[in-house]
């Protein structure tokens, strides 16, 4: 495959990068690439119907395609000029912490080194495709790529527009992996974790990932129970020390737990502010520490079974 694109594109095999989605272990058919490739070359364009139709060309079971731009005025050391950052994804299931079965490519016009590049992707990602997850399984195809050609024209960024540069890749990354949890398999609510107070990024990120992954606690939200119990004893056996008394919890604002103990409320409110609303919000604080983390999941639907119950037969 680099060797064909390499060949359509006038460049160097080790330049091509290959994104993959499909069945393990079954190999892609070679035939129809070899012919493909040229032809894809030769449709290549710089206008917006192009982009779309790449962000359309690489779903699969995506039902709408998904991408991101953002442009703000940065200064570098030749000058001050728009910079834009663009991307498309896709995916809608196989996905977990550490991205599995979604490609995604982000491109910037920005002037930076691959030190920088690399630098500012990894934290960008850390906050967006590694806080998702539809059901908790990992893939071997798992990809985000970012690609700088410099052809706005700053030259090097200087300190400032380095940092805006950044909350502009974070919001690209946010909105792109957000669009994979919205658009997941079968899914009838988007779920949103905010886990605060804990000691330890690190430890927040582990009680709102056990959260996220109970197939328990995401097929409570698909059938509007408000089942606290289910989401205290995620965290409690998340593998981070803490107390009951140390945990307070509240679903789409509504508080049901408090410093370890449950709270009289209505339970068809709060139902009913889940069955009638497809974004949920899980918020757990603890009182450990000051780190928080935000992570986003969806409910486990009879859908998301069929879908993936007879996905090669």
């Amino acid at each position: 495959m680099t060797a064909a694109v390499a060949k359509s594109l006038n460049c160097r095999a080790d330049d091509v990068l290959v994104c993959s989605t499909g069945v393990i272990g079954r190999f892609l058919p070679m035939e129809k690439l070899e012919v493909g490739i040229p032809q894809a070359a030769a449709a290549l364009a710089s206008t917006p119907a192009a982009f779309d139709l790449a962000a359309r060309a690489i779903m699969t079971t995506d039902t709408v395609p998904k991408q991101a731009t953002r442009s703000a005025e940065l200064r570098g050391a030749i000058g001050t000029k728009t910079v834009r950052i663009s991307g498309a994804c896709k995916g809608a299931a196989m996905i977990a912490p550490n991205m599995a079965t979604m490609l995604c490519a982000i491109m910037t016009d920005a002037d930076l080194t691959p030190t920088e590049a690399d630098a500012a992707l990894r934290a960008s990602v850390n906050q967006s495709f590694n806080c998702i997850s539809v059901e908790g399984h990992m893939s071997t195809s798992d990809t985000v790529l970012l690609l700088a050609n410099g052809a706005a024209g700053t030259g090097p960024l200087d300190t400032d527009s380095r940092a805006k540069f950044q909350a502009m890749l974070d919001e690209v990354c946010t909105d792109l992996s957000t669009a994979i949890i919205r658009d997941a398999e079968g899914a009838t609510h988007f779920i949103t974790i905010d886990v605060i107070g804990a000691r330890t990024r690190d430890d927040a990120f582990r009680i709102a990932k056990t959260i996220a992954d109970s197939p328990l606690n995401k097929t409570a939200i698909h059938g509007a129970d408000p089942n606290w119990g289910r989401i205290v004893s995620s965290a409690g056996y998340a593998g981070v020390p803490l107390r009951e008394e140390d945990i307070s919890l509240r679903i789409n604002g509504l508080d049901v737990y408090r410093d370890g103990a449950p709270l009289p409320f209505d339970p068809k409110t709060v139902s009913d502010s889940i069955r009638n609303n497809r974004d949920t919000h899980i918020e757990m604080t603890l009182k450990l520490g000051t780190a928080r983390v935000r992570y986003w999941s969806s409910d486990l639907t009879a859908e998301y079974v069929r879908l993936n119950a007879d996905y090669t037969t």
